[in-house]
């Protein structure tokens, strides 16, 4: 598979301090990878060095084969984590002004219907909502017609619905060729956009796999829950393999099934299983 993007032994030291500690992996082309690690695990600081703002301690980031240069900014798109948008100007007028920014822009209407922004484009910066301003600054982020894109945190703060559209409009700019990189605080979003995630944590690759593998490595089977004790205040947990034979043994010892659950591990399972705690903690 070819490669766009090859990481090799990244570093960043801050002080005595390595936010980045010897960081390589490579990113297909036209793929979503996903950067996934609890705060101050070092993703955006590595993020930010595959976008060439921040000038590594140790180590190189290949675009296409080459180490990045002033050239490789014209073909990627980025948004960040809290970008500030011009004031008392329109979305139409924001996208005009960064449009004059390259020699060969997208095409105002392609932008506007890419990223959904027609019932808004006359709208006031400041009276955007928090997925309408994220929709404007994706919008912003292709409008060079990046080979690239670079999504850190994108969906932090929306509603699930402003969260879902958001993750459609990603769906779409995948769909002309697009390679995404997207880090994330929802292991859902992880789950269904990205093709490959990597998990870091204390500035280094923990794991790095398709989700599917991932699960398929550090686990094994369900989760079955049942009531333990007269109370019912205590639970039994059963992992197995076999749900049918499990579910025939707890009928056939008349166990108490009333507050049964089943539970399938995650992402967000095995994000606590490598790290010790929640993805947002």
């Amino acid at each position: 598979m070819e490669t766009i993007v090859q990481v090799r032994d990244l570093q960043k030291s801050y002080g005595h301090v390595r936010a980045v500690d010897g960081v390589s992996f490579d990113i297909p082309v036209e793929s979503c990878f996903g950067l996934l690690g609890p705060n101050g695990a070092g993703k955006t600081t590595t993020i930010e060095m595959m976008e060439g703002i921040l000038t590594p301690s140790g180590g190189q980031v290949l675009f296409r084969g080459k180490p990045i240069d002033r050239h490789f900014k014209e073909k990627v798109g980025i948004q960040f984590q809290s970008t500030a948008l011009p004031e008392f100007i329109t979305v139409k007028e924001t996208l005009e002004m960064f449009r004059a920014f390259y020699p060969d822009p997208r095409p105002m209407d392609e932008v506007i219907d890419i990223c959904s922004l027609a019932d808004i484009i006359s709208r006031d910066n400041r009276k955007l909502s928090g997925g309408q301003r994220q929709r404007l600054l994706l919008a912003l982020a292709i409008v060079p017609y990046p080979e690239i894109v670079f999504l850190d945190e994108p969906t932090t703060g929306l509603d699930p619905q402003a969260r879902r559209n958001f993750w459609k409009l990603i769906e779409r700019i995948r769909l002309e060729k697009t390679t995404v990189v997207l880090t994330t605080h929802y292991m859902e979003e992880a789950q269904l956009l990205c093709d490959r995630i990597a998990i870091m944590d204390h500035g280094r690759i923990l794991e790095l796999d398709t989700p599917e593998n991932l699960l398929a490595k550090h686990f094994e089977g369900v989760v079955v829950r049942v009531p333990a004790g007269a109370e019912g205040n205590e639970t039994m947990e059963l992992v197995t393999s076999n749900l049918d034979e499990t579910m025939k043994s707890l009928l056939a010892e008349q166990t108490n099934l009333d507050g049964l659950s089943i539970h399938k591990p995650n992402l967000e399972d095995l994000f606590i299983k490598l790290t010790g705690s929640s993805l947002r903690s």
